[in-house]
This record gives C-alpha cells, sequence and structure tokens, in this order.
C-alpha cells in the first residue's frame, strides 16, 4: 500500500471522530476563555495536550491559581493511560516505523483513535496513523477556537451561566457507562465519597482542589481494580470468583479441555 494510500485511508477514518471533537472542544474554548484565559492560550492548550479531561482539570486549576507541580500532577494522573495505550498501539506497528515517528504517533494516541487503531486489521502502518490523527487535532483546535471566539463576544452574564456546560457533559458520559456497569457506578460513588471527604472534612482543608481529584482518582481506580478485576480476556470477574482457564494449544493446533 502507498503512503498516500494508507494516508487516505486512515483521514477517512479520523473524519467520524473529527466532527465528535468539536462540540467538545468548543465547550472547552468557551469555559477557558469564560475564565480569564486569552483566546490563543486555549488554542494552544488544544494543540499541545489533545486530551478532554486531562485539559478541563488543568485548566480550572490554572484558573483557580494553583502551583506548576499540582497542575502537572494531576494532568499526568488523568493521561496516564494514554501511555499504556501507545505501549499497546507499538506491538501493532510496522518495525520499520522509527522512533521519531512513533513518538509523533503517541502525541495523537485519543481514545477513540486507540479504538480504531486497535480494530484495524493487519500492521499499522505510519501513513494510516499520520492520517488517522489529522483530522481530531483538526476538530479540536477548530472548535477550541470556535468557542473561545464566541466566548469573547457574549455578555458576561451569559458566560457564567453556560458554565454549566462542563458538568452536563461529564453527566453524559457516565451516566451511560453507569447504567450499563456495576463495576463503574462503584468507581463513581467512591470518587465522589472520596472528594466530598477530602473537601468537607475540616482535618483534610490543608488539601488542595488539585490533590483531592488525585487522591479521589487513585482512591476509586484502587477500588475499582480490587473489586472487580478483570481477567486477562478483558472480562471482569466478582471478588473470589474464579473464570475458567484459557484452553492450552497443543503443538499440532488441539487444546487440553
Amino acid at each position: 500500500m502507498s503512503w498516500k494510500r494508507a494516508y487516505r485511508e486512515g483521514l477517512k477514518s479520523g473524519i467520524p471522530i473529527g466532527m465528535g471533537y468539536l462540540p467538545v472542544s468548543f465547550t472547552f474554548g468557551f469555559l477557558a476563555v469564560s475564565g480569564g484565559l486569552p483566546v490563543w492560550v486555549a488554542v494552544m492548550i488544544s494543540l499541545t495536550n489533545l486530551t478532554s479531561a486531562g485539559q478541563f482539570a488543568g485548566t480550572n486549576l490554572i484558573l483557580a491559581g494553583s502551583g506548576y507541580f499540582e497542575v502537572a500532577l494531576t494532568t499526568f494522573v488523568i493521561n496516564i493511560r494514554y501511555m499504556l495505550m501507545s505501549l499497546s498501539l507499538s506491538q501493532k506497528l510496522e518495525r520499520t516505523t522509527g522512533t521519531l515517528e512513533r513518538l509523533v504517533l503517541a502525541f495523537g494516541i485519543t481514545d477513540e483513535t486507540f479504538v480504531v487503531s486497535s480494530l484495524h486489521e493487519g500492521q499499522l502502518k505510519a501513513p494510516f496513523m499520520f492520517g488517522l490523527m489529522t483530522m481530531p487535532i483538526l476538530g479540536w483546535n477548530l472548535g477550541t477556537l470556535l468557542g473561545g471566539s464566541i466566548s469573547a463576544l457574549l455578555p458576561q452574564a451569559l458566560q457564567n451561566a453556560m458554565g454549566i456546560a462542563l458538568y452536563a457533559m461529564f453527566i453524559a458520559l457516565i451516566i451511560p457507562a453507569a447504567r450499563k456497569s456495576v463495576a463503574v457506578l462503584w468507581v463513581i460513588g467512591a470518587a465522589v465519597a472520596v472528594t466530598c471527604i477530602l473537601k468537607y472534612i475540616p482535618v483534610f482543608g490543608f488539601i488542595s482542589s488539585g490533590f483531592r481529584v488525585i487522591l479521589a482518582t487513585i482512591a476509586a481506580s484502587a477500588l475499582g481494580a480490587r473489586l472487580f478485576p478483570s481477567d486477562e480476556y478483558g472480562e471482569e470477574k466478582e471478588d473470589g470468583q474464579e473464570t475458567a482457564a484459557a484452553p492450552e494449544i497443543t503443538e499440532e493446533g488441539g487444546s487440553f479441555e
């Protein structure tokens, strides 16, 4: 497959992702500029991060006056999953893919591009991945620019009222998943409980909002991993419940029961 053909194939696969990123990044740009950041700063954040949850959390900390270390640590904890995604996809890349190309491709890994790449048949070629990244990057930054530009034109009262869009977005993300999975519901409940404890119990008053996010994320993830572990095939199992062992493959191609 030629470079251009592989790139066009990836570009085509990335169009729906780019279109889906527009409304989310529009909200980010709107809220960032409404909070006091210049439009170009909001666009620069999107251009250098390409992550929704990390950007929202990091930008909220910036607007709250948090320190550099707190912002860096919070975004690191939230975005650490992308390191695992990149390691996973690196096993599917052609062996001839260079280090520089791998670094660039790792930057473009998001939840959606990871899924599309994982489901792609055969080895992943660098041109395909570059094409897959193009539309999400353009959509994410275009939405940020549009949201930030419109925010600068709206009255302050309307800007404040639109602040609820962030919470509505997160609710829209977690409610469907919580309805389908008890594990997700437990993790969400644990995160909310830890956050409330750290915020409203006076003895924890010295903990800043950024570190509350970090502690709640770690505690909820640990609880979910303990109560709802998954076997190597990705199937959830209850605590203490054994899963069926995978069949052992013999040299002749059969299996032992």
